[in-house]
């Protein structure tokens, strides 16, 4: 974790209005990852999972983001997804098995399951 949490310019604010959603992600979690991750490996992750994010408007001035389009139809997919691709990162050219374990309660385990499928250095 950083010493202190960076706080984007309110330039930086209107800048991210235009640019696609993954950029955004990217440029606010990179001090939150560097150097320990790789800026390459933080900006591109694994193509053609991106998850589908909506911003829709309720009324002028006041939008949401519809964070319910992804595999598992949940939020959770965001978190779930991006953690799992962080931990194939992390044991890439790794030899030993990597153990998963979720403990939740309701619907979040399968989600955090399924976040891990399919990611490269994570045997399923």
């Amino acid at each position: 974790m950083p010493v202190e949490i960076a706080r984007h310019s309110p330039e930086e604010l209107e800048e991210f209005r235009g640019l696609p959603f993954t950029e955004v992600c990217f440029r606010v979690a990179r001090p939150f990852a560097t150097p320990d991750v790789l800026r390459s490996a933080l900006a591109t992750g694994e193509r053609g999972d991106q998850l589908s994010v909506n911003l829709v408007s309720l009324s002028p001035g006041l939008p949401h983001l519809e964070l319910f389009h992804g595999p598992t139809l949940a939020f959770k997919d965001f978190g779930a997804r991006f953690m799992a691709r962080l931990m194939g990162y992390f044991v890439r050219g790794e030899t030993r098995p990597l153990t998963v374990l979720v403990a939740t309660s309701g619907d979040t385990a399968r989600r955090v399951a399924h976040g891990f499928l399919r990611v490269s250095g994570i045997p399923w």
